[in-house]
């Protein structure tokens, strides 16, 4: 009797430890497929090539300081924004915090392509200034990475007459269903050439005493504009390049606590006379 009580405890425990071992089999393989399907997605994902110069362009940010820039003192987002050179990135944030500023070229351009290569916290808004005067007065590529923001579409930065896409829309009394449509439509258009959490390319040209401006982001075209007219400050058809960190505030909440904007790469290629 015992001796047949011990023959079926004995069977009990090989059918269990059979059971664990079928069942650790099937999670083995289950872990398996996962870590295949994960290493062959990590390998579709293309490596960043780092810091790029595109043929016929010449960098105006050298790395290693801010040569060649200078914050401007009038500006009316903030005269003190933080930007420095780390690790041959310019970083930049508000200083103090809601205000912001613009880090301008000391030499003016008036036809040419500007490329940069950027990564943004998101909820942070920054832009890049065309033909800018010292207070910061100019076409703006909107680089607003935040909510409800925009990506590369064109703004007049304290300038009358320019009509950006919004202004344009209201301009044409759309329906708010209308309205509602074409902004969707144009975030959709920036947010398929952008890529979250990594390096981004931006390149804006702009031409003639009229401007005429167009913005790829990733080689991918996302804008083209042809102003009425010249609206510049003055009239001007030259300026200074300048990258901008918005003034925020509860009302205006354009950043993020400890939010930082970067560049690794920015770059001119001018363009002869039209």
């Amino acid at each position: 009797m015992q001796k047949a009580r011990f023959l079926v405890f004995a069977a009990v425990i090989l059918l269990s430890v059979g059971a664990v071992s079928i069942a650790l089999a099937r999670v083995s393989a289950q872990a398996g497929q996962r870590g295949t399907g994960a290493a062959a997605a990590a390998q579709t994902e293309p490596a960043d090539p780092g810091p790029q110069i595109p043929a016929g362009f010449t960098p105006i940010f050298n790395g290693k300081d801010l040569t060649g820039w200078h914050v401007s003192k009038t500006n009316h987002h903030g005269t003190t924004p933080d930007y420095r050179v780390l690790h041959g990135l310019i970083v930049g944030t508000q200083n103090p915090k809601g205000q912001g500023g613009i880090l301008l070229t000391d030499k003016k351009y008036k036809n040419f392509e500007v490329y940069m290569e950027i990564k943004p916290d998101w909820g942070c808004d920054s832009g890049l200034f065309l033909r800018s005067s010292e207070a910061g007065e100019a076409y703006q590529v909107t680089l607003d990475y935040l909510p409800g923001g925009g990506m590369g579409g064109i703004y007049g930065e304290r300038l009358k007459g320019v009509q950006n896409a919004a202004a344009a829309a209201a301009a044409a009394k759309l329906t708010d269903e209308e309205r509602a449509a074409q902004a969707k439509l144009r975030a959709a258009t920036w947010q398929k050439a952008w890529k979250r959490e990594a390096w981004n390319s931006i390149r804006a040209r702009i031409v003639g005493d009229v401007p005429q401006i167009t913005v790829w982001i990733n080689d991918q075209l996302v804008t083209e504009f042809t102003d009425t007219a010249n609206h510049a400050a003055g009239g001007a058809t030259d300026g200074m390049i300048a990258i901008q960190m918005h003034f925020s505030n509860e009302k205006t909440p354009r950043w993020v606590d400890g939010g930082f904007w970067r560049w690794r790469t920015i770059a001119v290629k001018e363009l002869p006379a039209q």
